[in-house]
């Protein structure tokens, strides 16, 4: 009788192997939901950027003639560099290196921008002067209305080397 009493016991008390079993069943579900989660945000096309950060992206650089021929003014909000070419176009150059992406600053003494990381150097124009920078610095849309040179710093435009119809020229 006694060996009766324990099989019914041990049958109403659950093992840990059952115990163990049921627990890793369990995780197992909840690891298969949060992948199916992950699968579907990754899947999930992005929302459109909202039109408040689209003004924002659109920054009043100053009256032409605030910008002397020859010149570059450094944009910290906007980052980017005002570069106002001997002939009186403006072109908008950006900050990152086309090599590594290092910030690069503008030496006037020399007259070029020069790259701390690797010496890459480009002219007024951003077009590289010495390598390693495989292209020209990158660019932002330049327009002018009223008098007031504003750059549109939205969309960077990735170019390899410069060309004229890049400047925009006060009417």
């Amino acid at each position: 009788m006694p060996d009766n009493t324990k099989t019914k016991e041990s049958e109403i008390e659950p093992s840990r192997r059952s115990f163990l079993t049921k627990l890793w069943i369990g995780l197992g579900f909840i690891a298969l939901i949060e992948f199916i989660w992950v699968l579907i945000a990754f899947l999930r096309p992005r929302k459109p950027k909202v039109s408040e950060a689209n003004a924002e992206a659109i920054i009043t650089a100053g009256p032409v003639e605030g910008f002397a021929p020859g010149s570059v003014t450094a944009f910290v909000r906007g980052r980017f560099y005002l570069s106002r070419l001997e002939d009186g176009g403006f072109l908008a150059l950006s900050r990152k290196c086309t090599h590594l992406g290092c910030t690069v600053p503008w030496i006037e003494k020399k007259n070029k921008f020069e790259c701390p990381c690797h010496a890459s150097a480009f002219d007024i124009t951003g077009n590289v002067i010495s390598p390693p920078a495989p292209r020209a610095l990158d660019i932002y849309k330049v327009f002018i209305e009223n008098n007031i040179v504003k750059v549109d710093t939205d969309k960077l435009i990735k170019r390899s080397d410069f060309r004229a119809e890049q400047v925009t020229y006060p009417k």
